[in-house]
């Protein structure tokens, strides 16, 4: 019995169909949760990861395909990792993506930091502030954790994109992007002033160039991205960019392609990473 006590007690808890109203998106959304192996025989408050998934998953991905649970417990078991809070978000319902849609009629990101930030960090015990909260993410994720940290950077401690779409990088490529509605029109028709005005406001590549840098090191990036993903090129301009403008970062390219496989390889370097920063 006290064997069993024991090593039931080493694992964290996942639940991954809890919901919050959202008067923003006009709807109920669905998040996921990991909580640490001794978040119920503790009162202490927690750092916290929000863990965003790619096209075409949901706040199940990185539980049902990038094994978080066991890998978080693997971590936080072996000291390479604190024991935290990480938060999944749902961004496949409704419509596809992080970003606020160009027709102000999907306006996830405000949804984000409006809502769910707020719920999640009152539901459950997190420190609410700056040092203790961090975001990763997949592909799409990957995007949006450079999206938020950008647009947000007095919120996060650290950002760590894995093999992030950095969205279209011209007017062209904005017209056959693969997230079907997920400017918010209906039709594929936009013109250099759409793009103008996608680049100002969801860009990764043009905001860094608009940041100082100053505002940028108060951030810790973490960059990693397989030499075989079709998303490498804009990964390591992101990484030229933040070189040339003198931001502290890492930056990993190892042998792989888009895949869970990878991702799954890179989750417990993301999770020793942005715990440096929780233990300073």
């Amino acid at each position: 019995m006290f064997f069993f006590f024991s090593g039931f007690s080493q694992s964290g808890k996942v639940m991954d169909q809890l919901t919050l109203e959202s008067r923003i998106l006009k709807g109920e959304r669905k998040f996921a949760v990991y909580l640490p192996p001794d978040y119920d025989t503790s009162t202490r408050s927690y750092p916290v990861l929000y863990l965003l998934h790619g096209y075409t998953d949901d706040q199940t991905g990185w539980i049902q395909f990038g094994e978080v649970h066991h890998i978080t417990d693997n971590a936080i078991k072996n000291g390479k990792a604190t024991p935290m809070i990480i938060i999944m978000p749902d961004a496949n319902t409704g419509q596809p993506g992080y970003t606020n849609a160009m027709s102000g009629k999907w306006n996830y990101e405000d949804f984000f930091f409006e809502e769910l930030m707020p719920h999640v960090e009152k539901r459950f015990r997190i420190k609410r502030n700056k040092r203790f909260r961090a975001i990763s993410g997949l592909s799409m994720g990957g995007g949006g954790s450079f999206l938020y940290a950008l647009h947000r950077p007095d919120l996060f401690s650290s950002a760590a994109p894995i093999s992030a779409s950095l969205g279209p990088q011209t007017v062209n490529e904005m017209k056959n992007f693969s997230y079907v509605g997920y400017w918010g029109y209906s039709e594929s028709n936009y013109n250099k002033s759409d793009y103008e005005r996608f680049n100002k406001l969801n860009n990764p590549l043009y905001l860094v160039d608009q940041e100082d840098s100053k505002t940028l090191n108060s951030v810790r990036w973490y960059i990693d991205c397989g030499d075989n993903d079709y998303l490498y090129k804009n990964n390591s301009l992101m990484h030229l960019k933040m070189r040339e403008k003198g931001v502290n970062h890492e930056y990993r390219v190892r042998d792989g392609e888009h895949s869970w496989s990878y991702w799954r390889s890179a989750l417990p370097s993301v999770l020793e990473f942005i715990s440096q920063k929780f233990h300073q």
